[in-house]
């Protein structure tokens, strides 16, 4: 960018480098939230349906999306969803919920719940893989034929994308 000095003579402002936006605390502790609600729902599922794991899990995960979301736009996302797609996933999700936390079913629970969830970030899982595409141990992993072939078909990836010419 140009610059004009007080003497009317161009000078070159020098390009600053942009850094990256940093997570504010309350995302930090939503991610971190996030990150250890899942860890506990795996340990519930890997433990025969355990309703304490799942429990907590549950309770930590939600918790992760309202600390990393906020409040309105975590309402304005399930509201959006409820517009956008109908209520079968949002009820699906908040039902399996409700059927670990208050009635202990935890096998119909997380059922409801995983349909819930598949149904309401569905549309992300082909933006996760690629993102995992670029990590430097995934990557050779995701790219193997076999594994890839797998993983474009369960996040919904079209075969007939173009390749790369890098």
């Amino acid at each position: 960018r140009e610059r004009f000095s007080s003497s009317g003579s161009r000078s070159v402002r020098p390009s600053v480098a942009r850094r990256p936006k940093m997570f504010s605390d309350n995302q930090k502790i939503g991610t971190s939230l996030l990150g250890l609600g899942l860890l506990f729902m795996c340990l519930g599922v890997v433990f025969f349906f355990d309703t304490f794991l799942l429990s907590i899990g549950n309770v930590m995960f939600l918790s992760g999306l309202l600390f990393t979301m906020g409040l309105s736009r975590s309402a304005r996302f399930f509201r959006k969803k409820v517009r956008d797609c109908g209520v079968r996933g949002v009820a699906c999700f908040f039902g399996g919920v409700v059927l670990v936390l208050i009635f202990r079913r935890p096998i119909v629970g997380m059922v409801a719940e995983s349909f819930g969830f598949l149904n309401l970030f569905g549309n992300f899982f082909p933006i996760a893989l690629q993102a995992m595409r670029q990590m430097p141990v995934l990557s050779t992993i995701l790219n193997t034929p076999g594994v890839s072939a797998v993983a474009d078909r369960l996040a919904g990836v079209d075969g007939r994308r173009a390749k790369s010419w890098a």
